[in-house]
């Protein structure tokens, strides 16, 4: 490389990182008036974030002393321990959203892969793993139920043994058309006839104001089987602020109000450009 080209370049870069530095240090000073009652212990999920890498998302949650992430798998447990960060809801055995516990079809693929994700679950120091019901295909609703019951109750033994909880999160149609488990009520049903602690629901707010509305009386008559919420904005998905139809405040008041001690993790995919300030203040919203 010719000297010339060297300096030039090595001043630019010397600007970039003077440039990061400084906007790193204003950021952190802004942080340090970030701070949390931790009355609802706090998650999010990393997917709305997907274009700020991994690594760089952890340590950002570890200056705004948040203690956990949504829907990781073993592949980023090991970063997640580096930083310490909780896996408050696990994935990673699921063939996916559409091909679930409700056709007979995929009972032994599923099978197979709970049998051997729930004790790294387990051996990680984890609680929650995640679990779907599968779309419809023309199924009705009574026979995918049955078809739950049957695959989900093998796996209970071990679920229990281990201190693991299946969680089977609920859609709307709209976003999710065709998906079985696209109501309260049903889950309700299939957590009543699996019979264990050690099944339960993740209770998406969003999906569920979607579908059906009614949210804070929901959680104030059915909380024994939601195990774990998620967040976003009505309609649009995006930011739970003043410019979507739910009031978060209230609705944190009702889960706190259950004696829930679990964690609400946010799942709303930034409209706005600064997404870590979104998220900020997502987390305050619901630190009632």
């Amino acid at each position: 490389m010719k000297r010339r080209t060297f300096i030039g370049t090595s001043a630019v870069a010397t600007v970039g990182v003077l440039a990061y530095q400084t906007t790193n240090a204003q950021e952190t000073k802004q942080d340090m008036g970030f701070k949390l009652k931790n009355n609802i212990n706090h998650s999010v999920c990393h997917w709305c974030f997907a274009d700020i890498p991994l690594e760089d998302f952890l340590i950002r949650l570890n200056e705004l002393n948040i203690k956990a992430i949504d829907l990781m798998g073993p592949k980023e447990w090991p970063l997640l321990k580096k930083y310490n960060i909780h896996s408050a809801m696990c994935n990673g055995a699921e063939i996916s959203l559409t091909e679930g516990f409700n056709d007979p079809k995929y009972h032994g693929t599923l099978i197979d892969n709970y049998t051997k994700m729930i004790p790294l679950v387990a051996a990680a120091g984890y609680t929650n793993l995640i679990c779907f019901s599968g779309n419809r295909r023309g199924m009705d609703d009574e026979t995918g139920l049955r078809n739950c019951v049957t695959a989900l109750k093998k796996l209970m033994p071990l679920a229990e043994k281990h201190g693991v909880v299946l969680q089977m999160e609920l859609f709307n149609q709209r976003n999710h058309p065709d998906y079985m488990g696209d109501t309260s009520a049903w889950g309700i049903e299939l957590c009543k006839q699996i019979g264990s602690e050690n099944f339960k629901l993740l209770f998406d707010i969003y999906h569920m104001q979607i579908q059906e509305g009614d949210i804070i009386q929901s959680i104030k008559d059915n909380h024994p089987y939601f195990g774990h919420y998620h967040t976003a904005g009505v309609p649009g998905r995006h930011e739970i602020n003043e410019t979507q139809e739910l009031y978060y405040p209230a609705i944190m008041k009702a889960i706190m109000d259950t004696g829930y001690k679990g964690y609400v993790a946010q799942e709303f995919i930034p409209a706005s450009k600064d997404k870590i300030q979104a998220l900020k203040q997502g987390f305050l919203i619901c630190d009632v």
